[in-house]
């Protein structure tokens, strides 16, 4: 059973950073995309970066320039570095990993929260 563990969450001053990491556990292979989504209170869930196996990369125009994303194959874990972080950045932060197979896995989420 495949899980996604992810860690690095937590509170913030606006224009402080923090660095998401998510870690598969179990048996999976052949992953193409590795992601970050959020989910703000009473919004819908949108796309923050993903990089694919060929290591290109989107972002979400209202990141660019402030976070970061890289992937590490050999641990099957995927990071997000998060600089100039601002309150609307407050959510839950979920990486979502697919295969060639197009089997689609998601973590539980962890709350960034970007305050004084």
């Amino acid at each position: 059973q495949v899980q996604l563990v992810e860690s690095g969450g937590g509170l913030v001053q606006p224009g402080g950073s923090l660095r998401l990491s998510c870690a598969a556990s179990g048996s999976i292979f052949s992953i193409n995309n590795m992601g970050w989504y959020r989910q703000a209170s009473g919004k819908q869930r949108e796309l923050v970066a993903e990089i694919t196996w060929g290591t290109t990369i989107n972002y979400a125009d209202s990141v660019k320039g402030r976070f970061t994303i890289s992937r590490d194959n050999a641990k099957n874990t995927v990071y997000l570095q998060m600089n100039s972080l601002k309150p609307e950045d407050t959510a839950v932060y979920y990486c979502r990993f697919s295969t060639w197979s197009r089997d689609d896995y998601w973590g539980q989420g962890t709350q960034v929260t970007v305050s004084s």
